[in-house]
């Protein structure tokens, strides 16, 4: 419910602090005097728009402030996951929403503090407050309402979520398989081109480190005679006996001075330790010459093999300009491309899965989409007989109203319940309109063709008394939707009010005293003068205040003393109704 409302410089409005009561709330004054202004104010609040025209003249910016209580709103759950959701979590029961507007700036909405977007505010305020009034209640009228209305009515919050997670994931399968088809002379040219790719990669028969190694026999090939010249010098240094007289090689020398030692040891064994070191650095020596020998003579210039080399590093070089920096990421691409061909290869299986599954999401979609037609029907039944009785308690029960739930055959559809298939959307198969005649006689037409604004008004309030115990808003705010309802009605339209209260938190504007009498609360606006400036003030009417608003109401500024009885007689009725449809006194009724 709506704590408190502060306003501050909205047209005449220069500063009010409203705190509504539960129940019944109303609001009267004379024409001009600010009492839509109030209203405006909310709308602005939930909205997070209005332009700088409506900031009071003289003054610099605009201010609106509403505080709510959470605590008793019976769709707080969801709220609460909402507000998580957006990043505005509290732990609080109440909830502060605000909006400034600054001229030449721009207005900025807050929640709790926080900023946020015009699109959160305005999905935040359908879980608090429903506005009804000449232009707000036009929205019966859409027939996209309709559908929503009697969801809310039959419950099918879930049933509904469940469908159009279906319907989702049939869209999502069916943009698949339709980009599957589109692409499938695209799919056959990249199939191709990744099999020459796989067969070139793989006819390569590469290694990792391959390149490294053939880059190494081409050097070592390309300096064969330079190499051979160099170990054959290596090889006659350690062990070849063409030195001169006076020079000799290392094998020579190490075998004179071996032989040397081990006479040494003969006569001194602690040397014997040496000899072992001699003898295997000897042997050692005239191995190691052996092998560069062979080395030597094994190593001669092969043209061909260095143009086999040359060729294969070439094919190499040319495999990682397209594939790769490294054998590794040439061999790694052509691993990847075979997976890619080998998906591309079963795309027919790929397509045969998608139809598939299509085919068994169309049909779970018709399953839950035929429970919500069942649901909506059995709902609409229920809801023509409430709107019914409320239209006979509203002294028109010459209006026939009916729901019409029906669907439309669709080949590209889903099956419905007798298997037919029908036209669907993520709400279901269902068309929902609100059909009524208003005369006995007279077929029944659609509800866009009422054409009394006060016909509309009561049959908003018919359709909103039938909803109360389904409508989980917990603020309904109703601008004057008495236009066209006459003081006859006027009594009737007021008890409708107050039931509807005992549900929610009800606030009204409204000019007819018979509707005024069964508030809970009343506030009278009036347009002061202040100085050379007109503001307007809002204030609560205790018993005589109350008494005496009501007598204007029926007789004007100077109301006489018969118009005073009659007030208080209203007031008296409205009481005593009161008190026999709940048994109880109701906490801030008055007794007049």
């Amino acid at each position: 419910m709506l704590l408190e409302l502060r306003i501050k410089n909205l047209g005449i409005i220069e500063d009010i602090l409203w705190r509504p009561e539960k129940g019944f709330n109303v609001i009267t004054g004379e024409t001009g005097a600010g009492k839509s202004l109030i209203i405006d104010a909310v709308e602005i609040l939930l909205n997070g728009s209005a332009g700088e025209d409506v900031i009071r003249h003289g003054s610099s910016e605009l201010r609106i402030e509403g505080i709510f209580d959470l605590s008793g709103i019976r769709q707080y759950s969801p709220f609460k996951a909402f507000l998580e959701e957006k990043g505005l979590a509290t732990e609080e029961d109440q909830l502060i929403i605000s909006f400034e507007l600054k001229r030449s700036r721009g207005g900025q909405s807050r929640i709790d503090n926080r900023p946020v977007t015009k699109s959160i505010l305005r999905q935040a305020s359908r879980f608090l407050v429903d506005i009804h009034s000449q232009s707000q209640h036009l929205s019966l009228l859409d027939e996209k309402s309709h559908l929503e209305i009697l969801d809310a009515m039959a419950g099918n919050k879930e049933i509904k979520q469940s469908f159009s997670l279906q319907t989702a994931k049939l869209r999502e399968l069916e943009t698949e398989l339709n980009n599957l088809k589109e692409r499938e002379q695209e799919t056959l040219r990249k199939q191709e081109f990744l099999r020459f790719q796989v067969e070139e990669i793989r006819k390569a028969n590469l290694h990792e480190g391959e390149d490294t190694e053939l880059e190494q026999e081409r050097h070592i090939i390309a300096h064969a005679a330079k190499i051979k010249e160099q170990a054959m010098h290596i090889y006659q240094t350690l062990s070849s006996s063409e030195f001169s007289a006076n020079q000799q090689s290392v094998t020579a020398g190490l075998s004179q001075a071996f032989q040397s030692l081990r006479k040494l040891s003969e006569m001194d064994s602690s040397l014997q330790p040496q000899v072992e070191v001699l003898e295997k650095a000897y042997y050692g020596v005239e191995e190691c010459a052996r092998d560069i020998l062979v080395y030597a003579d094994k190593m001669d210039f092969d043209p061909a093999r260095l143009e086999e080399i040359e060729s294969r590093l070439e094919s190499i070089r040319s495999l990682k300009r397209k594939y790769g920096k490294t054998l590794a990421d040439i061999i790694a691409y052509g691993e990847k491309s075979m997976k890619d061909l080998d998906l591309l290869d079963n795309r027919q299986e790929h397509q045969a899965g998608l139809e598939k599954a299509i085919g068994e999401t169309r049909k779970a979609c018709g399953v839950i989409g035929s429970q919500l037609s069942t649901l909506r029907s059995q709902a609409a039944r229920t809801l023509k007989s409430r709107v019914e009785k409320e239209l006979g308690d509203l002294e028109m029960g010459q209006m026939v109203f009916d729901v019409s739930v029906t669907q439309k055959p669709s080949p590209n559809g889903i099956p419905g319940p007798d298997g037919q298939l029908m036209a669907f959307n993520t709400s279901g198969m269902d068309t929902v309109e609100f059909l009524v005649s208003t005369n006995p006689g007279e077929p029944l037409k659609p509800l866009a063709r009422i054409a009394s604004t006060g016909e509309i008004s009561r049959f908003t309030l018919a359709l909103k008394g039938a909803m109360a115990e389904a409508d989980q808003v917990p603020l309904l705010i109703f601008d004057e939707i008495d236009i066209g309802v006459g003081g006859r009605s006027g009594d009737i339209v007021g008890k409708k009010m107050w039931n509807l209260a005992r549900h929610h938190q009800v606030i009204c504007v409204t000019h007819l005293p018979q509707i005024a009498a069964f508030a809970d609360a009343h506030f009278a606006v009036r347009k002061e003068t202040a100085g050379e400036r007109s503001i307007s003030a809002l204030e609560f009417q205790d018993k005589a205040k109350r008494l005496r608003e009501t007598a204007m109401m029926l007789d004007g500024p100077e109301y006489s003393s018969a118009a005073l009885k009659n007030a208080r007689q209203l007031l008296e009725t409205a009481v005593d109704w009161k008190k026999e449809s709940t048994g109880t006194e109701h906490p801030i009724q008055m007794q007049f």
